[in-house]
């Protein structure tokens, strides 16, 4: 077996090499580079460049080192290529992680109480009721149920909602578009993990976001594409949204002088609410390809009509 890597971002590339070939002793394991033979047979990828695919039309498959492959499926990618990609890889506790802090520091009113104290004060606020902030996370897959059942044990109503009817315990789940509204009008907190798809790109706008309970609130920590910014502004300006936590944003990193950065309810981070951890990510990539060159389906198959 005939291994490429081609991970550009990394900020350690010898060890994603290292750890790739200790994992796979009997394979080659090479890093692309323009011109090599086309004789590989699969290829490890973070953002790709089209002129891999251009020159390695024979590969069989492509394992992409993370769980959005927007960016992988706007390339010309040869028809039998199969497309895999990282289901976890230590990212679903992280995505937890991030949403019950950013659900929890909303729903105590941290932001307030971090206000009093630069202002000197020691004002104690009502208690709130968990019920009264029933929260919807978009998008069951992997990430999405660790989400939804990690935001279970704090007590809080939790409602789901994917393209294709799932069944989580102790979530209320609702599927497709005919049940999109419902979910909405029944949501307090929104989460949004969707892929992002041709279908799901500006779903999150000013018909589906003001559908939101009075006093929502968004957390984004799937792409920035989904939402429509300048949508979130209004609602925000209007009172309809307390405010948002967004980890990802439609150009990144951010400009400056971007009005996300100085609007009031707004947390900003830079696309770190679950980073790929290199450990589970190689034992995730040698799965893949031991069940390819076994024949059977990978866990994390892309079904290219679906997007992901």
């Amino acid at each position: 077996m005939r291994v490429l890597l081609c991970n550009r971002d990394s900020d350690a590339p010898d060890a994603w090499l290292g750890d790739l070939r200790h994992a796979l002793p009997a394979a080659q394991v090479d890093v692309w580079q323009p011109g090599l033979p086309p004789d590989y047979d699969h290829a490890v990828v973070w953002s790709p460049p089209q002129q891999l695919f251009d020159e390695q039309p024979q590969l069989r498959a492509v394992v992409n080192l993370g769980a959005g492959v927007d960016r992988l499926m706007a390339l010309r990618l040869p028809p039998a290529l199969a497309i895999v990609r990282l289901e976890d890889a230590g990212m679903a506790v992280q995505m937890a992680e991030y949403a019950c802090h950013a659900l929890i520091r909303f729903f105590r009113e941290f932001e307030a109480y971090e206000s009093q104290q630069r202002a000197g004060r020691w004002a104690p606020r009502p208690p709130r009721v968990r019920a009264d902030f029933p929260v919807g996370v978009m998008g069951l897959g992997a990430l999405g149920a660790r989400v939804a059942q990690a935001v279970r044990q704090f007590d809080f109503p939790v409602l789901g909602w994917s393209r294709t009817p799932r069944a989580l315990e102790g979530v209320r789940c609702f599927a497709g578009e005919a049940e999109l509204g419902a979910f909405l009008q029944a949501t307090r907190v929104l989460v949004c993990l969707l892929p992002l798809t041709d279908q799901t790109r500006g779903i999150l706008n000013r018909r589906t976001l003001s559908q939101l309970r009075p006093g929502g609130y968004l957390i984004n920590v799937a792409r920035g594409a989904l939402l429509v910014e300048d949508d979130l502004r209004r609602l925000l300006d209007a009172g309809h949204l307390a405010g948002a936590a967004l980890d990802v944003a439609a150009q990144e990193p951010l400009p400056a002088g971007h009005w996300l950065w100085t609007q009031p309810g707004v947390i900003l981070t830079p696309h770190v609410s679950a980073q790929t951890l290199r450990g589970d990510a190689v034992a995730q990539v040698v799965r893949a390809l031991q069940a390819i060159e076994s024949g059977v389906e990978p866990p994390g198959l892309v079904r290219r009509e679906r997007g992901y």
